[in-house]
């Protein structure tokens, strides 16, 4: 599934996978322009559902004097709410990433410091862990059980 989404990332964006070259510096600018395209883009999609999301409700929003279909309408638009919340949440954390392009702390591990990946970044681009931390992370939280 990452996969997937990772190369709707980049289509998304117009770019292919990165190609590394020999002796190639970890984020140096050129992986550092590429990252900041897919997020630029992602953002940008995710803007442009929220105010597609903004004009259809004020477009059908009606007064149903069938409670059933007043119902449905509010159920409809309930569901469309909490998508766009995800995605406003998803929006700050991709401007959060972009700080960190920005302030050339992108693509390590905000736990132990080492180089994330090329890959695990394009798959998912707000990645702030290493894998192996993130994987430490999620069973330490089930163990806590939250």
């Amino acid at each position: 599934m990452a996969e997937k989404k990772s190369l709707g990332l980049l289509a998304l964006a117009g770019v292919e996978p990165y190609q590394e070259k020999p002796n190639e510096e970890y984020m140096g600018d050129e992986q550092l322009v590429h990252f900041r395209k897919i997020l630029e883009a992602w953002r940008n999609q995710l803007r442009e559902e929220v105010d597609r999301t903004k004009n259809h409700m004020q477009d059908e929003a009606a007064n149903f004097p069938d409670p059933v279909d007043r119902a449905s309408q509010e159920e409809e638009f309930a569901l469309e709410l909490r998508t766009r919340d995800r995605e406003r949440k998803l929006i700050k954390k991709i401007e959060k990433t972009l700080g960190l392009i920005d302030s050339d702390d992108f693509g390590f591990c905000k736990t132990c410091g080492i180089e994330i990946g090329i890959r695990r970044l394009e798959a998912r681009p707000t990645a702030d862990q290493c894998i192996d931390c993130k994987t430490l992370s999620e069973i330490k939280e089930k163990q806590m059980g939250g």
